[in-house]
């Protein structure tokens, strides 16, 4: 399997861009479809003319000829449309397919290069990548979440070295012992930017949503749950399943609270709020064929139960109400209504 061809003007590989969480952009008039306009036209015109030039004695043929007549000007043109309208779909299954290729190909190139690099990288690193990821997107004009470049690459700012022997320290600060980890020295996450982030960019240009991503990227466990989000939206796409075509009946906040609480079954039943018939089929259905779905899902809903739990024990309920109107809950809604959460 060969790599991402290089950009012709960095001379860096072009990461492929996946996590295709909004619905494509619409085709444009194909050749086939101006070919069947052409077509089409060129009978009504022949058929007109041909008819026109009938003797009016002719016309007075009555009821039933006239409704031959009509099919026999109109059944061809049906006929050419639904020849359009099949070759129509055909490309656009291939372009599916291709894209959905793709965003493998990505993600086992990803894994590749982490187990190949075995280090973690700084925080130039982290931000030269994700201005890296920010531009391809731009120029390929795709759908966004493309930060599985940075998959498992998590910052670490340096520990400050203990002071000499006999130094003082001012005030009653210690110094910080060999170990300590990386998220004890940042800054807590914004609630803010965790909403943000869980519902992922919404454009290229999204210079807020990409800011966020970053900032939750940094935040251990909040990268954990964004990851295990984008797997679970990346998969449901495959499917035709986006969240923004979802729109869940909303939960109240007090409900939200009971089930970070632990409550489960009837009494949180509101929060499987997706009503989408198709959406819940294909998933139930992936659930039982397709394993390593099965598990992307089980661990995603592990991670936002711990992550929500905690969120919402400082959270007010109108940022409860915020991260129930991002993709990443929109997710977790449809995947734990089929895997019965909420039952």
């Amino acid at each position: 399997m060969s790599g991402p061809s290089p950009d012709p003007q960095t001379g860096r590989a072009r990461s492929t861009p996946l996590g295709m969480y909004d619905r494509p952009s619409k085709p444009q008039l194909s050749g086939g479809e101006m070919i069947a306009a052409a077509f089409s036209v060129l009978w009504l015109v022949g058929s007109a003319v041909y008819f026109l030039s009938l003797p009016a004695a002719d016309e007075t043929a009555g009821g039933p000829g006239f409704l031959v007549s009509v099919v026999a000007i109109f059944m061809p043109v049906a006929m050419i449309w639904v020849a359009a309208t099949s070759a129509r779909t055909a490309r656009m299954v291939r372009e599916d397919s291709q894209r959905l290729q793709a965003a493998l190909n990505a993600i086992r190139q990803a894994q590749i290069a982490q187990a190949q690099r075995g280090a973690i990288p700084l925080d130039g690193t982290i931000q030269k990548k994700l201005d890296e990821i920010a531009e391809t997107a731009k120029k390929t004009e795709t759908a966004l979440a493309t930060f599985h470049t940075i998959r498992g690459a998590e910052p670490r700012p340096a520990v400050p070295a203990a002071p000499a022997a006999g130094q003082e320290r001012g005030g009653d600060q210690g110094a910080l012992e060999l170990g300590t980890p990386a998220e004890a020295l940042s800054p807590p996450l914004a609630h803010e930017d965790f909403i943000r982030a869980l519902h992922f960019p919404e454009t290229a240009e999204d210079e807020v949503g990409f800011n966020a991503l970053r900032r939750a990227l940094k935040d251990r466990k909040a990268a954990q749950l964004i990851q295990a989000a984008q797997d679970v939206l990346t998969l449901l796409s495959q499917d035709g399943i986006y969240m923004d075509d979802l729109h869940p009946d909303r939960a109240r906040p007090e409900v939200w609270r009971q089930f970070a609480q632990g409550v489960r079954g009837r009494e949180v039943a509101a929060l499987g709020g997706v009503r989408d018939r198709s959406s819940l089929a294909l998933t139930a259905a992936r659930m039982k064929q397709d394993p390593i779905f099965r598990d992307a899902v089980h661990h995603f809903l592990r991670r936002f139960d711990q992550m929500f739990a905690a969120f919402a024990e400082e959270a007010t309920d109108a940022e409860i109400t915020a991260l129930a109107e991002t993709r990443t809950a929109r997710a977790f809604m449809l995947v734990g209504r089929v895997a019965g959460t909420f039952d």
